[in-house]
């Protein structure tokens, strides 16, 4: 069975987690795994060389355990549904999965202002270094103008899965 799994990043505090619930109220059977869960404790991560907790790196989050949440839903998913044979795109099994993949760097606003040189210093060189991983992937990647309301971002996603649920139950019927 196919399951259906979209991946949202972006910049700390930049409406990712809102994205992701709000598509879940929208779209049936679908499932959301936040990376923001999956933190280590606070003794555990490293500080910079300005003091800073380096929160906005691989190494802060327990990711063998966010990789058992996927997988522990995907084997879950293929189980969920009675019928292999899709009737509605609504049956699809969706999981959204969201993280702090960095893309918002000049119109991020952030109440309460983060510590002075954080930004620039830390958050910022980290964007850079995972956006240039995430572009070496040959995954299908969407980039989001964060300059839009919530709203549009919202419209704009939403209606993009709901074309490729349409695709994908096309696609089922010919195998």
């Amino acid at each position: 069975m196919k399951t259906f799994v979209i991946g949202i990043g972006g910049v700390t505090n930049g409406g990712k987690t809102t994205l992701a619930r709000n598509l879940q109220k929208h779209l049936p059977n679908c499932s959301v795994i936040s990376q923001d869960d999956f933190f280590k404790p606070q003794s555990e991560i490293e500080t910079d060389e300005n003091g800073f907790l380096q929160y906005d790196v691989l190494e802060a989050l327990n990711m063998e355990e966010m990789m058992s949440a996927i997988s522990r839903w995907m084997e879950s998913a293929s189980h969920s549904l009675v019928s292999r044979d899709w009737r509605s795109i609504e049956e699809i099994p969706i999981l959204i999965i969201e993280g702090f993949l960095l893309f918002n760097y000049n119109t991020r606003v952030y109440e309460p202002p983060d510590a002075p040189g954080y930004f620039d210093g830390h958050v910022w060189p980290m964007y850079v270094k995972h956006r240039q991983e995430m572009e070496n992937i040959s995954w299908e990647i969407v980039y989001l103008d964060g300059t839009k309301s919530e709203e549009a971002l919202f419209a704009q996603v939403y209606e993009d899965l709901v074309q490729e649920l349409r695709k994908q139950k096309c696609l089922q019927g010919t195998t």
